[in-house]
């Protein structure tokens, strides 16, 4: 091994393995994720001080175990063989991102774009935006310019068949080395997934500079929160990424819905509503803070624009009684008077009111008629839960209890309507709860997040039914976790 830093990078490396408790079979797979091309052999050989790597191979390593070491501490980092971009937010850095901070404040959304290659400039980069459709199936390019190799002939990135469609799923920030170098970096608004960010470099091993990645991280997260600003007053970027037209109820709900995933430090709760142009009766909702978060998932009946003003009553009328600071047995009543005094006999929804306390992981619950929610522990359903049941809302309270359960770290609480179990295939074959739970033991499997999750359960009940929904179809996803292990997950995204 030659004596030109190497050695000394090598030693840095090894010592920073052992820190990252990581076999060698483990480093080479996260080395391969990232775009490594030595072999196992050869990574063992240069692990040991056996053999040797190009510098590119060697900082390509080093990366890989600083990624593992980022998740357990930010300490005892492998040294790269070259000089580094400042990470902290100054001189490049810092006149990008308030440039772009500033330049967005009486900004058109359709101007964004414009004002990312500029901030990409200051940083001597290029930068391209593609945003997620609602239908979670492409990234769509956002404004002009040249669209990346990997696009089809209309532009569009394939989520599942693509790099930048895996930087998405995964979210985590990729390199690509044809035909030209880059980075494929998750454009996220807090734990919401937008889209990505295709950064092109001058120099391809700038595509495992981490304080370039770092950068671009921020930048992205800046970007995130533009565009879901951008959207409140403007639907150029919203166009994008709808590129059918809603029906009037559709509208109703979309206008209603928070964004589709959500996160504080120990809880992050995501859904997905079917079909996203047509939907009408089922809605969700939840509040998180320090200690509680608060969830709502309701199926309105029928399938109008009765139906969608049926649960946008008992949207309101939820918030109303959450915001006054009422609890479970007050916001079921108060939706449920809503419903039968604006609606009338007949007029009825289904839901399920639950509320968790994040210290404790203590979880209440109200059933009004709703499929059963599950909870998931180490990759099995471990049970339905069954109390707490009460009427449908809109036909009076009735009997009422409130159900418990202590969930434990990592558990999930799967709420669904019954547009996911009751699809059925051309042959009337239900969906079922069977397939639900096994589709979740495999996704637990594969160590999917929660958004990925909901994307693939809904792609998979699309399937199902031969590509089109026969009802409205939703599912909410929650994790429970303590506050270290979320950080861990942040890190490694």
């Amino acid at each position: 091994m030659k004596h030109d830093g190497a050695e000394q990078q090598q030693r840095s490396l090894a010592l920073a393995l052992q820190r990252a408790q990581l076999g060698v079979e483990q480093l080479w797979l996260r080395y391969f994720a990232i775009g490594g091309s030595a072999g196992l052999w050869e990574v063992d050989a240069y692990v040991h001080g056996l053999g040797a790597l190009e510098t590119l191979q060697r900082d390509v390593l080093a990366q890989a175990v600083n990624e593992r070491l980022d998740e357990l501490t930010w300490s005892h980092r492998a040294t790269y063989s070259r000089r580094l971009r400042e990470s902290a937010p100054r001189g490049q850095m810092l006149t990008a991102l308030v440039s772009l901070l500033e330049s967005a404040e009486l900004a058109p959304p359709e101007r964004l774009p414009v004002l990312l290659e500029a901030a990409g400039q200051a940083l001597n980069v290029r930068i391209r935006m593609y945003l997620i459709d609602y239908d979670q199936r492409f990234l769509r390019p956002v404004g002009t310019g040249r669209a990346s190799e990997n696009a089809g002939s209309d532009g569009l990135l394939d989520v599942d068949a693509t790099l930048a469609g895996r930087a998405f799923r995964q979210v985590r920030i990729l390199p690509q080395a044809t035909p030209r170098p880059r980075l494929w970096v998750p454009l996220l608004d807090g734990v919401e997934r937008l889209g990505v960010l295709e950064v092109e470099v001058i120099d391809a091993e700038e595509r495992y500079d981490p304080a370039l990645r770092t950068q671009c991280r921020w930048l992205a997260m800046l970007v995130g929160h533009l565009v879901t600003i951008m959207d409140q007053y403007g639907h150029a970027l919203d166009q994008i990424r709808l590129p059918a037209a809603r029906t009037v109820g559709s509208e109703l709900i979309w206008s209603l819905l928070p964004p589709l995933t959500a996160g504080v430090d120990s809880f992050v709760v995501s859904a997905v509503v079917e079909p996203r142009h047509s939907n009408s009766g089922d809605a969700f909702d939840y509040d998180l803070t320090e200690r509680t978060a608060r969830l709502l998932v309701v199926d309105a009946v029928g399938h109008d624009l009765r139906s969608g003003l049926i649960a946008a009553t008992a949207l309101a009328a939820y918030r109303s009684a959450r915001h006054a600071g009422h609890g479970l047995y007050e916001q079921a009543r108060v939706m449920d008077v809503a419903i039968r005094d604006q609606f009338g006999p007949g007029a009825f929804a289904t839901a399920v009111v639950a509320e968790v306390d994040l210290p404790t992981g203590r979880l209440r619950y109200i059933n009004a008629g709703h499929p059963e929610p599950l909870i998931m522990r180490s990759g099995k359903i471990v049970k339905p839960l069954r109390s707490g049941r009460r009427r449908p809302l809109g036909i009076g309270q009735g009997e009422l209890t409130v159900g418990e359960e202590a969930l434990q770290p990592d558990d999930w609480l799967i709420l669904y309507t019954d547009g996911i179990t009751e699809a059925r295939d051309p042959n009337g074959e239900f969906f079922g709860e069977g397939r639900l739970v096994d589709f979740l033991r495999r996704e637990a499997a594969s160590g999917h997040p929660p958004p990925e999750t909901a994307r693939r359960l809904i792609r998979a009940v699309l399937a199902h039914q031969h590509g089109i929904f026969q009802d409205d179809a939703t599912v909410l996803l929650a994790r429970w976790s303590n506050p270290a292990s979320m950080i861990g997950d942040r890190r490694s995204g």
